[in-house]
């Protein structure tokens, strides 16, 4: 009988949901044929949203010859949103991989990133679900968002009307539990939750929490992916023993640390503002809603119809 390849054997199923991001996926698709991957083999799944910008055809120019990685190119049945897209371009991954790892197309990957993180996996028995630190692009530090707590009513309220105290005292953990930011970013700890930009976990972990929640089209799915890996007793660990570089949401607009680097229009940037608050209420209404009393819930959906107006007004307008 012929033996199998070890490159049809993969450790690691990548999955990269594109829309639109041609020239920062092409740099992604670069970066990761230089992965040193010592003796692991991975398997990449371009998933495509339906992008106008041939970024699909040429990302299966692009990616050159690795052997230890495999290319597995899908077109999604449109542009499905990042939960279901991320779902579906599941679905061609190998069922045997024993980690999953969502990777959005506005990265790029050390030569290490892929290998560190496998590894710490292997080493940490007790690790279920983990990302690196994320590098913004434009400023050179550590997302926030990477390395986050859940958005309980009182972490919203300071972070969003918190009258810059959470600036003023960034290592509180009363004032800024929404970024955690009590803790050390240079160590390696459990936290709330992490950004999808960069979220790696086991696949057993993934069935059993039933992956991505399509109730979300676009925003808030990762913070829920997090919650649910919580309730279901999962562990989540920020790692910073590698790094990726994040260009920060280039094909959607609305973001600040982006601005410079964005081509998308006003109206896209209304639809991302919208997008934002919309599903802060999905995630309130579906995890939180019953933890806080009834007179909370006004105050709640006032303050996200407040930051709506906000943002709605801002992307029309400046």
């Amino acid at each position: 009988m012929k033996k199998s390849s070890p490159r049809n054997n993969p450790i690691l199923s990548v999955v990269i949901l594109n829309y639109n991001a041609k020239d920062f996926l092409k740099n992604l698709i670069n970066s990761i044929d230089r992965s040193k991957l010592g003796r692991f083999f991975i398997e990449i799944i371009i998933a495509d949203n339906a992008s106008t910008d041939n970024s699909f055809s040429l990302a299966k120019a692009t990616c050159q010859k690795n052997p230890q990685i495999k290319y597995i190119f899908r077109r999604n049945s449109g542009n499905v949103g990042f939960a279901a897209g991320n779902n579906q371009g599941l679905t061609v991954t190998d069922n045997n991989s024993k980690y999953v790892l969502f990777l959005n197309p506005d990265t790029t990957v050390k030569t290490d990133t892929f290998y560190q993180m496998i590894k710490f996996f292997e080493d940490n028995p007790r690790v279920d679900a983990a990302t690196c630190d994320l590098i913004l692009a434009l400023t050179g530090l550590t997302q926030l968002e990477s390395h986050r707590g859940f958005p309980t009513p009182w972490n919203a309220f300071c972070h969003f009307f918190g009258f810059g105290l959470p600036k003023l005292f960034p290592q509180s953990k009363i004032l800024n539990g929404y970024f955690l930011g009590n803790l050390d970013y240079s160590q390696t700890q459990p936290i709330d939750a992490c950004v999808g930009a960069f979220f790696m976990l086991k696949r057993s972990v993934g069935n059993s929490v039933g992956w991505w929640n399509e109730k979300y089209f676009f925003y808030g799915e990762d913070l829920d992916f997090c919650w649910q890996l919580k309730q279901h007793g999962f562990s989540l660990f920020f790692f910073p023993g590698t790094q990726t570089i994040h260009y920060q949401g280039v094909s959607s607009g609305g973001i600040n640390q982006k601005q410079k680097l964005s081509a998308a229009s006003r109206v896209t940037k209304v639809k991302v503002a919208q997008a934002s608050t919309t599903a802060m209420r999905i995630f309130y209404q579906e995890n939180l809603i019953h933890h806080y009393p009834v007179y909370l819930r006004w105050i709640v959906w006032l303050g996200v119809d407040l930051l709506e107006f906000y943002r709605i007004f801002k992307a029309k307008y400046l």
